[in-house]
């Protein structure tokens, strides 16, 4: 072989080393079936054969296709060929068919499960010195999101009553965790974006298993809500909440703690919310004791209740 061939063959070999290692799903499948992921991911696999894209390997190039730059199925599917390649295994076809197939096949139910596990692994790693004064703070924010109009997918989450049939586009509802130390979201909820339950508040409900004793949810004013208060309090979980504008705050009663800071009760709501069942309201407390303050023109609401452990500085920090 002469010196030309030898210096083509070396800029071949390591072309295909740059795109392998620009892929990295390889990575991504290794930390799928890694000792801390292998059980949820092996009990969430569906049926399948052993074909040159099964679903570990499958979610593997999907999640670093979405996490390039350029996200296209082609991309996507020349990276995962220059890995076989210079990993020595057979070569594959590059055409994207095989791969968009199988991307559909993954169940939804193996990518949330995977999701959800991932994000409570990350969290329980946090450092004490991330914590806030030694606790977990959890974040908990809701928005929308369309999805492509097809039959399934307006069966679940129909579009607006405001748009025509078959014009707009299915529409949904997404509420997430999210670690403040880390960064992680170890749990979400979605659902339609109308009808009973289908608001934040409705949505948030279904998360409250994720959160325990010791832990602080902060959240807008939106979450600023009796009854999910109460629920809270009862679990061990403290809140810090911008006060809700239906809601009058009046410094000039409760018990002072300085200026613009104090604790109040409030009474249980009247009316019951729609999401509540008649045995969930009559459980809930006749009262709750919070603390208010007003720091930079916006007054919050908490259950730290102790003002020389949590000044007001620290909740406004927070």
């Amino acid at each position: 072989m002469d010196r030309n061939t030898q210096n083509v063959l070396h800029q071949r070999r390591s072309s295909i080393g740059r795109r392998a290692e620009a892929a990295k799903a390889v990575e991504l499948f290794n930390v799928l079936t890694s000792a801390e992921l292998l059980e949820t991911t092996e009990a969430m696999l569906p049926e399948h054969r052993e074909r040159l894209d099964p679903p570990t390997v499958t979610l593997s190039i999907f999640m670093r296709q979405v996490l390039e730059a350029d996200g296209s199925c082609q991309k996507a599917v020349n990276g995962w060929a220059a890995q076989r390649a210079a990993d020595g295994l057979s070569a594959c076809s590059v055409r994207t068919g095989g791969y968009c197939r199988a991307r559909q096949r993954l169940p939804l139910e193996m990518v949330s499960a995977l999701t959800r596990h991932t994000g409570r692994l990350l969290s329980e790693k946090a450092l004490a010195q991330w914590l806030w004064r030694g606790r977990a703070v959890k974040l908990v924010d809701g928005t929308g999101l369309s999805m492509p109009d097809t039959p399934q997918n307006q069966a679940l989450y129909p579009q607006p009553s405001t748009q025509a049939p078959g014009v707009g586009f299915a529409l949904a509802r997404l509420v997430m965790v999210i670690c403040l130390a880390t960064g992680a979201a170890p749990d979400t909820a979605i659902g339609p974006h109308r009808g009973k339950g289908s608001g934040e508040l409705g949505l948030v409900h279904r998360l409250l298993e994720g959160f325990g004793p010791g832990e602080v949810m902060l959240a807008d004013a939106l979450y600023c809500n009796y009854f999910l208060i109460a629920t809270l309090m009862a679990k061990g979980v403290d809140v810090l909440f911008e006060q809700n504008g239906s809601r009058n705050t009046d410094f000039r009663h409760g018990q002072s703690l300085g200026t613009r800071d104090h604790i109040v009760r409030w009474p249980k709501p009247a009316p019951r919310p729609e999401w509540m069942t008649p045995e969930q309201y009559a459980q809930s407390p006749d009262e709750i004791t919070l603390r208010e303050v007003k720091v930079a023109h916006q007054v919050l609401v908490t259950t730290l209740l102790d003002h020389r452990r949590v000044s007001k500085e620290d909740l406004s920090l927070l």
